[in-house]
């Protein structure tokens, strides 16, 4: 088994978009040399010591993937979950989400799981935003 981070690759309509999303919006770093666009490429993002999250200009998506198609935006085949300490870190989190232009799919609330909210980004992918319901 190999000791490098997972990564997690999504498709993207906008760099600049998705970058600022990213970047402001959850605060995650930027890895990788600056194109000239001063964005890195291939744009990553680290979201912990296990994770770094690859978002690839739908067009190149689809070279990557070959025959199988891209999902039309706002359809989703999972849902990423951000788990943070507490409700209210979790509030804070949507509320930055939401502040660099998310869609607001549940406003955080307490769930039988836990105290959850979750938000599209500007490609309509999901992200859960949780905390532990002994938080």
């Amino acid at each position: 088994m190999t000791s490098a981070p997972v990564i997690v690759s999504l498709p993207i309509a906008d760099r600049a978009t998705s970058y600022r999303f990213y970047r402001d919006g959850l605060g995650l770093d930027a890895v990788g040399e600056l194109a000239d666009d001063g964005i890195p490429e291939p744009l990553q993002f680290v979201v912990n010591d296990g994770l770094r999250l690859m978002l690839i200009p739908v067009g190149g998506f689809g070279w990557v993937i070959g025959r199988h198609e891209v999902a039309p935006k706002g359809q989703s085949e999972c849902l990423l979950n951000l788990g943070v300490a507490s409700s209210t870190d979790a509030d804070r989190v949507v509320g930055r989400a939401r502040a660099a232009g998310a869609e607001i799919i549940t406003e955080p609330a307490e769930q039988p799981w836990g105290y959850a909210g979750v938000f599209a980004d500007p490609d309509g992918h999901l992200w859960m935003v949780s905390a532990d319901p002994k938080s």
